[in-house]
């Protein structure tokens, strides 16, 4: 049993290890700070709730020496944001598969002078969810572990010392989570690009209703903004939006899913008018807030 107990101790101490020559401290608000890690050459991915400021951001590199970053982008809506470095190293990250619930995770961090560690588990892995802050993340992913002070925006690894993601504390009251390698990938991808994410608009204020004769909800229109897509499409107040692009819609959440990467493209918007279908066309706007 020894052999078994010392066996997995130090094959904890090599993940951690593995995982912390690509954590990183960061120093972007007046207190305390958080973690991130290398994403790619230059890039480091961190918590945007920890990100208080937007210039003078000094990173902790994982050879302990401090560097100027800059910041190339945040998401409130997930939680993430992106810094440059110079001259940092290629991670070279293996991508994890899809978490499940009762897997073993790491969260690994960097508090000076040293790493940050963490070993918990899946506690639960859901479907995507939209955040209160109105980000898309691909999955839930709630998190067994204690989420120390500093430790949001580590790096999640598997037990095989893959990338699945970052770890936040700011986007529910109750358990950590773990913002998915997929999302994160997307997200830091987009703000190095535009340094925002993009965000579909339709001009329209909604609401989730029943539909009986076709026994499913949609989504009501209570307003529609004057020239706004919505408008300019055709769409009236009163009509019962069913599908957009060809994707069916049962309530607000299927509205912005559907909007998602569409910025600029005119989409098939069928709605109830009268209980007879219409289709209208609409070009989908850009949210600018």
């Amino acid at each position: 049993m020894g052999h078994v107990l010392n066996d997995f101790s130090t094959g904890l101490a090599d993940l951690v290890e593995h995982a912390g020559k690509f954590a990183v401290g960061v120093d972007a608000r007046h207190r305390m700070g958080s973690s991130g890690f290398l994403w790619k050459p230059g890039v480091i991915v961190t918590a945007e709730h920890a990100v208080r400021r937007d210039e003078e951001i000094t990173v902790i590199l994982p050879d302990g020496k401090r560097a100027a970053a800059e910041l190339a982008g945040r998401d409130p809506g997930t939680d993430i944001a992106v810094l440059r470095v110079k001259d940092s190293a290629d991670p070279g990250w293996e991508i994890a598969s899809s978490l499940r619930a009762g897997e073993l995770v790491m969260a690994v961090g960097r508090y000076e002078p040293g790493v940050l560690s963490e070993l918990g588990t899946v506690s639960s892995a859901g479907g995507p969810w939209k955040t209160w802050r109105g980000g898309y993340v691909d999955s839930l992913l709630r998190l067994d572990l204690g989420a120390y002070p500093r430790s949001s925006g580590s790096v999640i690894v598997d037990a095989s010392g893959r990338f699945a993601g970052m770890l936040t504390t700011a986007l529910t009251r109750t358990a950590p989570v773990a913002i998915p390698a997929a999302t994160v990938n997307r997200v830091a991808g987009e703000l190095l690009e535009h340094g925002k994410i993009s965000r579909g608009y339709l001009g329209i204020g909604l609401q989730t209703v029943a539909i009986p004769r076709e026994q499913r909800t949609g989504v009501i229109i209570l307003s529609v903004e004057p020239g706004g897509p919505a408008e300019t499409g055709g769409i009236l107040i009163g009509d019962i939006v069913v599908e957009i692009g060809g994707q069916s819609v049962g309530d607000t959440d299927d509205v912005q899913a559907a909007l998602r990467g569409m910025i600029g493209k005119e989409l098939p918007v069928v709605v109830l008018r009268g209980g007879v279908r219409v289709t209208v066309q609409v070009r989908v706007g850009e949210r600018k807030n």
